[in-house]
C-alpha cells in the first residue's frame, strides 16, 4: 500500500469518471478508448505537462506542489475531502517508514466524554477502525454478542472494519448493509492516505480484500469519507428495528468518537431506552454476589 501506488491509483479512478461533457472537452465525435478523459485531456485542464501528469499516474513524480495539486483537484472536480485525500497521498511520499506503531489509547478526557454521555450509545475507534473504548450503551447497540472487557485489550480489540465485512450479527444489524459497507470502505481508504506506510493497516485491508468480495469491490472504487452523519435503519435482536443517527466527532487526526443518536419521542427512542435498560441491569445482576446458602 505504497503513497505512490495509492497516489496514481486515485487519481486514474477519479479521471475515468469525469466525462469529456462534464469537463467541456470537445471530442468531435471520435470513438474514445478509455471511459472519461484522457490524461493528455485532464494534463491539459490542469495547465500541467503531458508527460508529468503520467509521471504522476505511474508513481515516477513525488514532488508535485501544492499549485499543482489544487490545480488537478479543480480539473477533476474533487469535493473538500477528496482533496484532502489528495494532498495526504502526495505528501505521503516524504514520510519516513513506520515499522510498527505503540497501541493506540484513549485520552482521560475522551474516556470521560464517553461515561458522561451515559445512555446515549457511544464509541471511540481508531485510525485502523479499531474500538478503543465504549460504553453501556455502545456495546450493547453495535456489539452486544461481543465481551465488552475486549476493548481493553490491544491483542483482542473489535475492529469495526472486521465486524461489518466478515461478522454476521453486525451484518444483519443494518438494514441497509451495502450503505454501511461503502462508509467503512471510504473511511479506511481515507486512513489509508494519511498513514501509507502504517503496516497493520496495510495488513487489514489485505485481509479484508482476501476474505470479502464485497470489501475489494469497494476498495477498488476509491471512494473517500472523513467523519460527519449518517442515518441507518437498524435490525437490533433485542428490541427489533430502530432508526440512528451516526454521528462521528474527531477528538484527534486518529481517533474518532461515534455517537448514536434517535429522534425525540420516535419509536426508536423509545427502542433505544429499552435496549439501554436492559444492557445495564443486565451488566448489574453479572455484579450481584450468589446468595449465602444457610
Amino acid at each position: 500500500m505504497q503513497a505512490s501506488g495509492q497516489l496514481g491509483e486515485f487519481l486514474r479512478s477519479r479521471r475515468s469518471r469525469l466525462s469529456p461533457e462534464e469537463a467541456g472537452v470537445a471530442t468531435y465525435g471520435g470513438r474514445r478508448r478509455v471511459p472519461g478523459l484522457r490524461r493528455e485531456e485532464l494534463a491539459l485542464l490542469a495547465g500541467v505537462s503531458a508527460s508529468y501528469y503520467a509521471r504522476l499516474e505511474q508513481g515516477q513524480a513525488t514532488n508535485a506542489s501544492p499549485e499543482v495539486l489544487d490545480a488537478l483537484s479543480r480539473a477533476l472536480r474533487l469535493d473538500a475531502t477528496e482533496r484532502r485525500h489528495l494532498t495526504g497521498l502526495a505528501a505521503g511520499h516524504r514520510r519516513p517508514a513506520v515499522r510498527r506503531s505503540p497501541p493506540e489509547r484513549v485520552d482521560p478526557a475522551v474516556r470521560q466524554l464517553v461515561g458522561a454521555l451515559g445512555d446515549v450509545p457511544v464509541l471511540v475507534l481508531g485510525r485502523r477502525l479499531d474500538v478503543l473504548a465504549w460504553n453501556t450503551a455502545g456495546h450493547a447497540l453495535f456489539a452486544g454478542h461481543l465481551d465488552p472487557a475486549a476493548v481493553d485489550r490491544p491483542d483482542r480489540r473489535p475492529n469495526m472494519a472486521r465486524l461489518v465485512f466478515l461478522d454476521a450479527h453486525t451484518r444483519e444489524l443494518y438494514v441497509d448493509w451495502p450503505a454501511k459497507a461503502r462508509a467503512v470502505v471510504a473511511t479506511l481508504r481515507m486512513a489509508s492516505g494519511q498513514h501509507p506506510a502504517d503496516p497493520l493497516l496495510a495488513a487489514l485491508v489485505g485481509e479484508l480484500a482476501v476474505r470479502s468480495p464485497e470489501f475489494a469491490a469497494g476498495w477498488a472504487d476509491h471512494r473517500v469519507k472523513a467523519g460527519g452523519a449518517a442515518g441507518y435503519v437498524m435490525r437490533h435482536p433485542v428490541v427489533g428495528e430502530l432508526t440512528v443517527t451516526q454521528q462521528t466527532l474527531r477528538t484527534t487526526d486518529d481517533q474518532a468518537v461515534v455517537v448514536a443518536t434517535t429522534a425525540p419521542g420516535s419509536p426508536s427512542q423509545a427502542a433505544m431506552t429499552l435496549l439501554v435498560h436492559a444492557a445495564v441491569t443486565g451488566r448489574a445482576a453479572t455484579r450481584q454476589p450468589l446468595p449465602a446458602h444457610g
